[in-house]
């Protein structure tokens, strides 16, 4: 595969990947938790998607592989700054998915 082809792969992975990584999240997490999160997500679908696209044989290179983990990185965040946020899709995801208090006893 080409860089261009992992890097246009990486581009699409990082897209939806606010959406998954909502799943994870919890609403009252600090930001700085929510972004640690959010970035070590978008490393690891950048490693799956090194791999997928270019096999394991893609991981020799390394300005192909820097380039599909900063086209993941950078387009999940753009991606949750401008559609995901904004729309609130991921936060409602955030909420739905997240574990319920108990009431407390009485």
């Amino acid at each position: 595969m080409s860089t261009l082809d992992s890097i246009a792969a990486g581009s699409a992975v990082g897209s939806l990947l606010p959406l998954l990584t909502a799943v994870v999240q919890r609403p009252g997490w600090s930001v700085r938790t929510k972004k640690i999160v959010a970035t070590v997500t978008a490393l690891l679908a950048g490693l799956v998607t090194v791999g997928s696209v270019g096999g394991l044989e893609q991981f020799q290179h390394g300005l192909p592989t820097l380039g599909t983990l900063a086209a993941v990185l950078a387009a999940s965040q753009a991606a949750y700054d401008l559609v995901w946020k904004p729309t609130s899709i991921a936060p409602a995801i955030e909420s739905v998915t997240s574990p319920k208090e108990a009431p407390a006893a009485g």
